[in-house]
C-alpha cells in the first residue's frame, strides 16, 4: 500500500471528510439564507417604495386630473434612477411613462408582477422589474415599477462569493485533513513499530508519550503502564520457573534418594515405615510450597477480589494469637496480642493466610542471637516476645508482627519478599523462602503494600491495607452488640 493510500485510509483523514462537508454544507446554508433574505429586503423596499408613490401619484390624479398625471408622471421619469412609469386609457393606448415595452398581459391585472420590459430610448435588451399595476378612475391604469437590476447584481455577488468561499474551505479543509492524518500516522506507525517489537519477544520496549496530553498520549502511557505490568509478571513467572528448577528439584531429589535408600538398605519393617514416614513429610513439604505458589499466583492474578467481604481484621488477629500461641512456647517464645475495632474490606482468607505467615516467620527466625546479649532476665523475656497487632491509622488498617532477632537488613529487605529468596541467616531454618512473598502478594491485592521495618533488635513486618472511609455501620453494630453481651 503506498503511503497516500495508507493516509486517505486513516480514521482522522475520513473524520476530516465529513467534518469538512458537514461545514461547507453549512456556510453553504448560511451564505444560502443570507442572499434569499438580502433578495426579500430589497424587494420589500422596492414595494414599500412604489406603494407610497402609487399613493401619490394617485391623490394628484384625484386633485388636478389627467393633466396634472401627466406632468407628474413626465417629471418623475426624467430624474436619475427613475422608477418605472406608464399610464393608459382604457383601450390599452400609452398617454405616459418611460415604459417603452411590456410583456403581454401585465396591464390588464391589477396587483403585482415581474415582467419583462424595455424603456423608452434605450438599448433592445429586455430588463426585468417589479411594477405594480392600479386602475384609476375612467378605467385609465396606472404602472409603477422598479428595475430588479440592483437586486440581480446583488445576488451575483453573493452567488459568487459563496462559490470561493465553499472552495477555499475545501482546499483548506483538503489541506488540513491531510496534515492531522500525517501527524496521526506519523505517531500510529511509531505506536506499531514499538508493539511489533515487543510480538517480536522485546518486552521492555515503550510506546513513545509527547507532551501534548492528548488522546494518543494518555493512550500511550495507559498502555505503558500495562505493558511494565505484564513485564513484571513475565521476569515473575521466569523468576518462578526459575526458582522452581533449583529450589524444588533438591527435595525431590533428595526423596527419590531416600526411597531408593530405604529399597536398598532397609530390613525391617520399622526402617520401611521410617522411610516412609521421611518420605511423607518431605511430601507435605512439597505440597505446601505449591499451595504457596497458588495461592500467590491467585493473588497476583485479582481472582481473589470476587470473594472480598467486611470484616473486623481485631478478629482475624485474635484467631491467629489462639492458634500459634503454643506453638511459640514450643519454641520458648511468648505470643501476644494487641487489637483495636479495625474494619476493612478484603479476602479474609487471604489476610488470615498472610498475617498467619508472619507469625510463622516470627517465631521461626526471630529468636534472640544470643542470652549474652541482653544484661536481665527481663531483657531476656522481652526479646522473646512476638506482639501482634491490629488497628485503624491514618486511613490505613495496619496489621504487624513484631519480633526482637536478628532482623533483616535494611539492604535485602526488597530482596526478601521475592520468591525463593532465602537469606544466608535463614538457611539453617526448614522453609520454602514463599512466606513473605504471600504476604506482599495479598497486600497488593488489596491495594496495599508490605512494610518491614526495624524493631531495635529484631523486625517489624506490617501489612498496610487502606481502610474503607468511616467503619462500616454493619461491623460496628455488630462490635457493640458482642461488647454489650460480654458485658
Amino acid at each position: 500500500m503506498t503511503a497516500f493510500g495508507k493516509l486517505i485510509r486513516t480514521t482522522a483523514f475520513r473524520l476530516t471528510l465529513v467534518y469538512l462537508f458537514l461545514f461547507a454544507l453549512f456556510a453553504a446554508s448560511l451564505l444560502g439564507y443570507f442572499a434569499w433574505n438580502t433578495r426579500r429586503l430589497i424587494t420589500e423596499q422596492i414595494t414599500t417604495t412604489v406603494n407610497a408613490e402609487t399613493g401619490e401619484i394617485s391623490e394628484i390624479y384625484a386633485r388636478r386630473g389627467l393633466h396634472g398625471l401627466v406632468r407628474a408622471m413626465e417629471y418623475r421619469a426624467l430624474r436619475p434612477g427613475a422608477n418605472l412609469y406608464l399610464v393608459t386609457t382604457p383601450t390599452g393606448q400609452a398617454i405616459a411613462g418611460n415604459v417603452g415595452s411590456l410583456a403581454p398581459g401585465v396591464m390588464g391585472t391589477e396587483g403585482w408582477s415581474e415582467t419583462l420590459y424595455r424603456r423608452i430610448g434605450q438599448d433592445d435588451v429586455d430588463h426585468r422589474a417589479l411594477v405594480r399595476v392600479t386602475e384609476l378612475d375612467n378605467g385609465f391604469r396606472l404602472l409603477i415599477g422598479r428595475d430588479l437590476e440592483e437586486r440581480r447584481r446583488l445576488f451575483g455577488i453573493v452567488a459568487k462569493a459563496a462559490q470561493w468561499s465553499i472552495l477555499v474551505v475545501v482546499v483548506l479543509g483538503i489541506g488540513g485533513g491531510i496534515f492531522v492524518a500525517r501527524r496521526v500516522l506519523q505517531r500510529i506507525d511509531a505506536m506499531t513499530g514499538t508493539t511489533q517489537r515487543i510480538m517480536a519477544g522485546d518486552l521492555s520496549g515503550r510506546l513513545p508519550v509527547g507532551r501534548s496530553g492528548d488522546e494518543l498520549d494518555r493512550l500511550a502511557s495507559n498502555l505503558n503502564t500495562m505493558l511494565e505490568r505484564i513485564e513484571a509478571l513475565m521476569m515473575g513467572l521466569k523468576e518462578v520457573s526459575d526458582n522452581i528448577a533449583h529450589d524444588l528439584k533438591t527435595p525431590l531429589t533428595r526423596l527419590r534418594n531416600r526411597a531408593e535408600e530405604a529399597l536398598a538398605s532397609s530390613c525391617s519393617e520399622a526402617e520401611y515405615r521410617t522411610a516412609l514416614e521421611r518420605t511423607i513429610e518431605e511430601s507435605d513439604g512439597l505440597i505446601r510450597t505449591f499451595n504457596a505458589l497458588l495461592m500467590i499466583a491467585r493473588a497476583e492474578s485479582g481472582q481473589a477480589r470476587d470473594n472480598m467481604d467486611d470484616f473486623d481484621a481485631s478478629e482475624v488477629a485474635n484467631g491467629i494469637h489462639e492458634l500459634y500461641e503454643p506453638l511459640a512456647e514450643d519454641g520458648g517464645m511468648t505470643l501476644k496480642v494487641s487489637t483495636s475495632f479495625a474494619p476493612m474490606h478484603g479476602n479474609r482468607e487471604l489476610i488470615s493466610q498472610a498475617l498467619a505467615n508472619l507469625v510463622e516467620n516470627a517465631i521461626k527466625y526471630g529468636k534472640p542471637v544470643s542470652v549474652a546479649q541482653s544484661l536481665s532476665a527481663g531483657a531476656v523475656a522481652a526479646n522473646r516476645e512476638i506482639l501482634i497487632e491490629a488497628r485503624r491509622e491514618a486511613g490505613e488498617v495496619l496489621l504487624s508482627v513484631t519480633d526482637h532477632g536478628p532482623g533483616i537488613p535494611e539492604g535485602d529487605r526488597k530482596h526478601a519478599v521475592e520468591r525463593f529468596v532465602r537469606l544466608d541467616a535463614s538457611r539453617s531454618q526448614p522453609g520454602s523462602g514463599l512466606g513473605l512473598s504471600l504476604a506482599s502478594a495479598v497486600a497488593t491485592l488489596h491495594d496495599g503494600h508490605l512494610r518491614l521495618g526495624d524493631a531495635h533488635p529484631g523486625l517489624v513486618a506490617t501489612l498496610a491495607i487502606p481502610a474503607r472511609p468511616g467503619a462500616p455501620d454493619r461491623l460496628a453494630a455488630q462490635s457493640q452488640d458482642m461488647s454489650k453481651t460480654s458485658a
